[in-house]
């Protein structure tokens, strides 16, 4: 449910509001505006009984929220979410186009060392490394685990990159959140209802990736766990979803990226590498992804892809990663002009 504020509420009537809410058994959350101040209601399992707030003269409007999910809708949240990478790089709203990249797995400090420094030199802030590697079959690297993790912390203080790897396990997230800036909720865990609940009680940044048969509706419920939890920080990926189509590893679902925007707050890049599990189509696929509107791109790039443990055929050779970088940043700053001019004759 949504309280809406006449514009001439004054700070007691939102009190009065609060904790009117709050006697009902239920959460408000303010979400204050240009002209006027609305607040949300969580905590109901069902309809709520407005019978306690009809009587209240600052009251504007109640509007029932039917939605699953609530703070990461655009009703309780009208204004884009900017969520921000270690001190400085943010990332949704109009923040510069924000490119993550890195192996598949940690596989080694001189691989790690070798693509850190590459994307330091092209100024790409944030490097991906999996620590810990869900495979589908057991006989597949796993990751080295607390190992890669040591790895990843040593890297990111020697070239100020920051890293970002996936936490599997709720009992793993404490370990995880020590060493990387931000954690990854992988697709096989959007619905790891424990996890999610673990990574919603720390601060640090999280990306969370669609599952592969994960609906919109139940993707943005997975994020509401997190928000529910206390962590606002929430970016969506996009990385394919499971169809009938073979020739690619998953179905590229980039429809989804417009329409995330419609119905949420919260920032959304996109993964073409797990998106087509094919290297010659991780470039269009990522411009492609500029134009419906994505905040990002994560992108798996490997000194050697063919000697990769992990995902190495839809790894990126550094320099095919250089001259994509380059095509981003041009196509990116056309967008970005083009959007500007059609705001400026509305």
């Amino acid at each position: 449910m949504l309280i809406v504020m006449h514009h001439w509420a004054t700070d007691k009537d939102v009190t009065l509001v609060k904790k009117t809410i709050t006697s009902m058994g239920l959460k408000p959350v303010a979400i204050p505006g240009a002209e006027r101040t609305a607040i949300g209601i969580i905590g109901n399992q069902g309809r709520v009984n407005d019978a306690p707030l009809r009587d209240i003269k600052a009251i504007l409007e109640i509007i029932p929220v039917t939605k699953p999910y609530k703070l990461v809708s655009r009703d309780f949240h009208p204004a884009d979410t900017v969520v921000t990478l270690g001190n400085k790089v943010k990332v949704g709203g109009k923040s510069p186009f924000l490119v993550i990249a890195g192996p598949c797995a940690v596989e080694s400090r001189d691989q790690m060392m070798k693509t850190a420094r590459l994307l330091k030199k092209m100024g790409v802030p944030v490097l991906r490394g999996g620590a810990y590697k869900p495979r589908t079959s057991p006989h597949s690297f796993q990751g080295l685990r607390e190992g890669g993790l040591e790895l990843l912390d040593e890297v990111r203080k020697e070239t100020g990159l920051l890293v970002v790897t996936e936490v599997v396990s709720p009992e793993h997230v404490g370990i995880v959140a020590e060493h990387v800036d931000i954690l990854q909720v992988g697709a096989r865990n959007m619905q790891n209802f424990d996890l999610l609940t673990e990574v919603g009680k720390i601060r640090k940044p999280v990306i969370l990736k669609r599952g592969l048969s994960g609906t919109l509706e139940e993707w943005l419920g997975s994020a509401e766990y997190i928000l529910l939890g206390g962590n606002p920080n929430v970016v969506l990926c996009e990385r394919g979803i499971r169809t009938f189509e073979t020739a690619t590893r998953n179905t590229a679902d980039l429809a989804i990226i417009p329409l995330v925007k419609e119905k949420t707050h919260l920032p959304i890049i996109f993964d073409p590498s797990h998106a087509t599990g094919k290297r010659n189509l991780v470039a269009p696929l990522s411009l492609a992804s500029i134009v419906v509107g994505a905040h990002g791109v994560m992108i798996e790039v490997h000194p050697e892809p063919e000697r990769a443990l992990s995902d190495g055929q839809q790894s990126l050779h550094f320099p095919e990663f250089e001259k994509l970088q380059g095509r981003l940043n041009s196509l990116g700053k056309f967008v970005k002009q083009k959007m500007q001019g059609q705001g400026t004759r509305a």
